[in-house]
């Protein structure tokens, strides 16, 4: 398993050869934020960042480029802000080799490319949302932000995106036309993820539930018209992400936390919580400091997940009954005070690591 962790300060891409983990540090010295992987092609890789846009990989994260800034493409279309928030590939929408990719910014924009990423379409309608004037991220209340693009895995053009904070919306068309938050859905996702195995259903691991305890995780069983908030065992409500179980739709792992700033480097006592079908979520991980922020799996491994946090990536091999640190590890050199400024300015704490995305290639 090859792992892809946007940092701080750079872009960790670690695999393990033989015995021994190769860790290769790209994009030094810029604050990266979120990574895509072509399900079409795994060696295009697609990283977001804070200031300097959006860059590309055609080797499996060997080698980047930028892409997608208005100057480099003029007369073709291209992201009119630099700060790269969100990425997804859709799964189901494809042209030519490569499938089709969204972008979310700071302020809040979206973006849709059909060829690769030469040139992009604003979809305008999604800003136009009535929502979008309550749209207002706490650390910053004049802006908000695109948190995490999740295409659906069953329905073509089907596309739900989270802003931070505001709405969870969704459009049915590949992003021309969008429905707007529906009352009892969460406002504050971090995290969105669907199961091939559950069309219609939505994970969501959300910040509503710091100031609406319980509303933290919520799922819904018809893409987003209604929301249950199963939380039965939780006693952090601030959750950060979640994944599920490749070979079953019911086993979840999630990262929560009491307050924001619990994932912070600092006071970091984020925990991970497992639920099985029928049963209460279980605690089954809490180490102050370890700052596990980020859990996901691959189809690749079922019945295994990972959790990426300040002093490396875990490894549960038993559905996220149990958890071992893989045998290399990171820190904070690379990471200059000036990096750190920013961050904290921008909204991010010391949030460390960004993202985790797994590839098998």
């Amino acid at each position: 398993m090859k792992f892809y962790v946007p940092m701080l300060g750079k872009l960790l891409v670690a695999e393990q050869q033989s015995s021994k983990w190769q860790l290769d540090s790209h994009l030094v010295g810029i604050q990266t934020m979120c990574l895509a992987i072509d399900p079409f092609h795994a060696e295009r890789v697609y990283c977001g960042t804070y200031g300097r846009g959006l860059w590309r990989s055609n080797d499996a994260g060997h080698s980047w480029e930028p892409i997608g800034d208005v100057p480099f493409i003029t007369g073709k279309g291209g992201i009119s802000s630099g700060n790269i928030t969100a990425i997804a590939v859709s799964p189901t929408e494809r042209s030519g080799e490569y499938g089709v990719v969204y972008v979310g910014t700071e302020p809040s924009m979206l973006f849709r490319s059909e060829d690769g990423g030469a040139s992009w379409q604003e979809l305008r309608a999604f800003r136009e949302l009535p929502s979008a004037s309550s749209w207002s991220f706490p650390p910053k209340p004049a802006t908000s932000h695109v948190r995490y693009i999740t295409p659906d895995l069953h329905t073509v053009g089907r596309v739900f995106v989270a802003v931070e904070a505001g709405a969870l919306v969704r459009s049915l068309d590949g992003g021309q036309h969008w429905e707007d938050r529906v009352p009892a859905g969460p406002i504050d996702t971090h995290t969105l993820v669907m199961h091939p195995a559950a069309p219609n259903r939505l994970y969501s691991a959300a910040g509503d539930g710091f100031s609406h305890p319980g509303k933290g995780y919520q799922e819904s069983y018809d893409a987003g018209l209604s929301w249950q908030y199963p939380d039965e065992g939780l006693s952090e409500h601030y959750l950060r992400s979640v994944a599920v179980d490749p070979a079953d739709p019911d086993t979840i792992v999630i990262t929560a936390a009491a307050t924001p700033p619990s994932f912070s480097a600092g006071s970091a006592e984020p925990a991970i919580y497992r639920k099985t079908r029928g049963k209460p979520w279980q605690k089954v991980w809490q180490e102050k400091g370890s700052m596990l922020l980020h859990v996901a799996s691959h189809e690749a491994e079922p019945g295994v997940f990972y959790a990426a946090g300040f002093k490396g990536i875990y490894r549960s091999p038993d559905a996220g009954l149990t958890w071992d640190q893989l045998a290399f590890s990171w820190g904070e050199e690379g990471i200059t005070g000036e990096q750190l400024a920013r961050a904290r300015n921008a909204g991010l704490m010391r949030q460390f690591p960004q993202a985790l995305a797994l590839s098998d290639v």
